[in-house]
C-alpha cells in the first residue's frame, strides 16, 4: 500500500516546485539574504534524480534579473527554470489580442518593451510597491471604468510578503481595491492559478501525483498546488504565520522549519545521504 504520509509519501517524487521569496531567501535592501541551508538544499535538490523547477509570483524585476540576483546569493539557477507570472501573461494578451494599462513595478516595464499599450482594453496590476498611489490606482481604475467589457489581470494574489525589514502588502490588497470599485472579478496570473501551475507541470513533463510544492504560502502555494492535486509542503520561513497550522480549509501535507529540512526528508526516503 502507498504510504501518503509525510514523508513518505515523497518515495513516488519525480519532480519538485520550489516557490523563491521567502523560501530560498527573503528580499529586502540589496539582493535580500540567503535563508540559512537553503543555497545548499537547492544543490542537493539539483544533484538528485528528481526534477527541479522554481514557480513564484515575483514581480519588481524581470526574469534575467531576478535569476541574476539569485545566483549572486549563491544558487545555482538558470532562467528556463523559474516561471514568473509576466511572462505567462503576455502570452495571454496576444492570444487575446489585448492592450494593457500597467500598474506595475518599474523593474517588470522592460518585460511589456514589445508590447502594445496604446489603447488600452484590460489592466495588468502585479507588485508595484511604491507605484501604489493613490493616483496610479485611481488612473487604473478609471481605465476600468471606461470600459464596456473590463478586463483585470492580477500577477498573484498575495496578501503580503516578507523582507528583511518586516512584512509588505502584496498585489492582491489592491486587486480587491480595483475588483470592488469596479464591481468584476480579477484574473489571475501566477499562484495559486491551476493554469499557471499546469504550465510548470507541462514543462517538466509530469502529472500532478508525481510533483511535490513547497512554499510559505500556505494558501497560494500550498493549497493551489493541492487544488491542482499535487502535494503541498509549508515551510516555516518567510511568510509563515504559527496560525497557518490551524487554517480552517487548507491544511499542508506536512509543515517543516525550512527548505533544508524539507530537503533532508525527501532525500532522506530515496537513500540519499543527509
Amino acid at each position: 500500500m502507498a504510504d501518503t504520509g509525510w514523508p513518505g509519501c515523497t518515495k513516488s517524487l519525480k519532480g519538485v516546485i520550489l516557490d523563491l521569496c521567502g523560501v530560498l531567501y527573503d528580499s529586502g535592501e540589496g539582493d535580500g539574504v540567503a535563508i540559512p541551508g537553503s543555497v545548499e538544499a537547492v544543490k542537493r535538490l539539483k544533484e538528485s534524480d528528481l526534477q527541479l523547477r522554481f514557480c513564484t509570483n515575483e514581480t519588481q524585476a524581470t526574469r534575467e534579473k531576478f535569476v541574476a540576483k539569485l545566483q549572486r546569493l549563491g544558487f545555482d539557477i538558470s532562467v528556463s527554470e523559474v516561471f514568473p507570472p509576466a511572462p505567462a501573461a503576455i502570452a495571454v494578451l496576444k492570444e487575446r489580442g489585448l492592450r494593457p494599462h500597467l500598474l506595475v513595478h518599474d523593474g517588470l516595464l522592460p518585460e511589456f518593451d514589445a508590447v502594445d499599450k496604446t489603447n488600452p482594453n484590460c489592466v495588468i496590476i502585479g507588485d508595484a510597491a511604491e507605484n501604489f498611489s493613490y493616483q496610479n490606482l485611481n488612473e487604473a481604475f478609471r481605465v476600468l471604468i471606461g470600459l464596456e467589457k473590463p478586463v483585470l489581470f492580477s500577477l498573484g494574489q498575495g496578501r503580503y510578503y516578507k523582507e528583511t525589514d518586516g512584512l509588505k502588502l502584496d498585489v492582491g490588497v489592491y486587486m480587491k481595491a480595483l475588483e470592488y470599485a469596479c464591481d468584476l472579478k480579477a484574473e489571475v496570473i501566477g499562484k495559486p492559478s491551476p493554469t499557471f501551475f499546469q504550465s510548470v507541470l507541462s514543462d517538466m513533463g509530469l502529472k500532478p501525483h508525481e510533483t511535490l510544492m513547497i512554499g510559505d504560502d500556505l494558501v497560494n502555494d500550498v493549497g493551489g498546488a493541492q487544488y491542482c492535486g499535487m502535494k503541498g509542503v509549508q515551510v516555516r520561513t518567510g511568510k509563515y504565520r504559527p496560525s497557518d497550522e490551524r487554517h480552517p480549509t487548507v491544511i499542508a501535507d506536512a509543515t517543516v522549519d525550512n527548505l533544508a529540512h524539507a530537503v533532508d526528508a525527501i532525500l532522506g526516503q530515496r537513500g540519499c545521504s543527509a
